[in-house]
């Protein structure tokens, strides 16, 4: 299997390892605009802090932030952008079909195209919802990342050994059960559903909430934790890069050794699905994977990182990830500069420091994205994958720039479900319900299930229809041998004549 396998028990725990813009020239204010000034002056200075976070909260909830990734635009194309009426949801006109709640799918035209497209039309969770204060692309995006998880589902965790004796972990879901448990693949074992989290290794609630929705509608969900995220122990002085698929192909192998017959379907959230389409690429065919999703995928991952994100979003991951490794700073030190990385200001300088400066084998920037960029080698992806995005996304920006729109009008196998709005893996609802994009993933492996069932029960008809046309013919050239040569060619002859007349 390409490694050694150890499995642990449940929630083990690791182990410890030894500037202002630049203003114009300054003009003396009118006398009401002095006094206003002198009488703010008199204000107390807990006040006048107050009334800063009150406007710079206001301005974060109001205000949407506008960024184009992977292209640097001038004043004049801003400019150009606010006179067209219509929004980034709109501009995709190509091979673009519409969907309840303003959503539209672009894809290629196809069977599978059409079956998915219809499954989508039907569902429940795409109807237009009311207005609610949660419509905020910033609200949605907070209340996933920032609010506690909460009760979560039951896991058992497993640790993985690799074959460089690294470890990672599976968190396979096992409770709570429902009552009400729905059967997904009548007449054959549950399927198996692997969710990848988000590359800083944050459990979101959204993930809690799709595994708890997939556990009630039949599926058994495992969670994919890298090398040191999650409580996972870092054993050896090497993370996984951005990427790198190496060692998602073990898990999966592993995955496949427990369950050989059951269906295995994939989703990931943000900027994990680099992880998947990394996988789904270099395996193609081989992948073991029936279906994936990818929940606002970062598909642009070069232009996203060298593009930055909003300051408050930049500081938040920064921060997470540099308290997630400074446990394992004394173990990285004959490898990394620990000092330069804990003093990065950027994603991209923190990513560049980690996997780019090593001591033993530093490459460039351009030569690490040519390794670890997810669409390296999509041409070769054998697996239906749906996108879900979000026109509003305030992390990865306005969608006429960061998303690939030929990839999905060209390859039949990539779908992109848009939203008007929705945030950065948000998606949620005002009522007391999981993510609407969980109900609409699950709804997409059913659909998908259902279409390659009767693909498959097309091609044994028409496999039996050969056989039978074959036994057919067989049999009826030991009855022709039976004929007299005489009657043979008279009814030969009789044939030609009547083709050529």
């Amino acid at each position: 299997m390409g490694g050694r396998w150890a499995a642990a028990g449940l929630r083990a725990e690791p182990r410890a390892e030894p500037g202002a813009r630049a203003r114009g020239p300054l003009r003396s204010p009118p006398p009401s605009a002095a006094r206003r000034r002198l009488s703010c002056q008199a204000m107390p200075p807990w006040a006048a802090v107050l009334a800063l976070l009150l406007a710079a909260f206001a301005l974060l909830l109001l205000r949407p932030w506008k960024r184009a990734v992977g292209a640097r635009t001038s004043v004049r194309d801003h400019e150009e952008q606010e006179v067209v009426s219509r929004g980034p949801a709109e501009q995709f006109s190509d091979r673009r079909e519409p969907l309840p709640g303003g959503c539209s799918l672009i894809c290629k035209p196809s069977a599978l195209a059409q079956c998915l497209l219809r499954a989508l039309r039907r569902s429940a969770a795409l109807e237009p919802a009311r207005s609610s204060w949660l419509s905020g692309p910033h609200l949605q995006t907070f209340c996933h990342f920032i609010l506690p998880v909460g009760p979560g589902p039951e896991l058992a965790r497993e640790y993985l050994q690799l074959a460089d004796d690294g470890l990672v972990a599976l968190d396979w879901v096992i409770g709570p059960c429902p009552r009400g448990r729905r059967v997904t693949n009548s007449g054959g074992l549950p399927p198996v559903l692997l969710v990848i989290p988000n590359a800083w290794g944050r459990l979101t609630r959204n993930v809690l909430g799709l595994c708890l929705l997939a556990l009630e509608r039949g599926y058994y969900p495992v969670i994919f934790h890298r090398r040191g995220h999650h409580g996972c122990p870092l054993v050896s002085p090497r993370l996984q890069p951005f990427g790198d698929p190496s060692d998602l192909k073990e898990a999966v192998t592993y995955i496949r050794f427990r369950h050989p017959a059951a269906p295995l379907f994939a989703v990931s959230e943000g900027s994990g699905s680099a992880l998947l389409l990394s996988y789904l690429g270099e395996c193609g065919s081989s992948s073991y994977v029936t279906g994936a999703a990818c929940i606002s995928p970062v598909l642009r991952c070069r232009e996203w990182f060298e593009a930055g994100l909003p300051w408050l979003y930049e500081r938040g991951f920064l921060l997470h990830q540099k308290i997630t490794l400074s446990r394992y700073a004394s173990a990285l030190e004959d490898t990394v500069d620990t000092s330069r990385l804990f003093r990065s200001c950027s994603l991209r300088e923190f990513e560049e420091t980690l996997f780019c400066h090593t001591k033993s084998f530093p490459i460039s920037w351009d030569t690490y994205w040519d390794l670890n960029d997810p669409l390296r080698d999509v041409d070769e992806a054998a697996v239906p994958v749906l996108c879900i995005c979000s026109a509003d996304d305030p992390l990865c920006g306005p969608p006429d720039h960061t998303l690939p729109t030929e990839l999905f009008q060209s390859n039949p196998y990539f779908f992109l479900l848009l939203s008007k709005c929705g945030g950065h893996c948000g998606f949620l609802r005002p009522e007391p319900m999981p993510a609407w994009s969980h109900e609409v993933i699950l709804e997409s492996f059913r659909a998908l299930t259902e279409f390659f069932r009767m693909e498959e029960r097309m091609r044994g008809l028409s496999r039996r229809r050969t056989s039978f046309l074959a036994g057919r013919r067989r049999w009826g050239g030991l009855q022709k041998r039976e004929v007299s040569p005489s009657s043979n060619l008279e009814e030969m002859f009789n044939w030609k004549r009547s083709y050529t007349r």
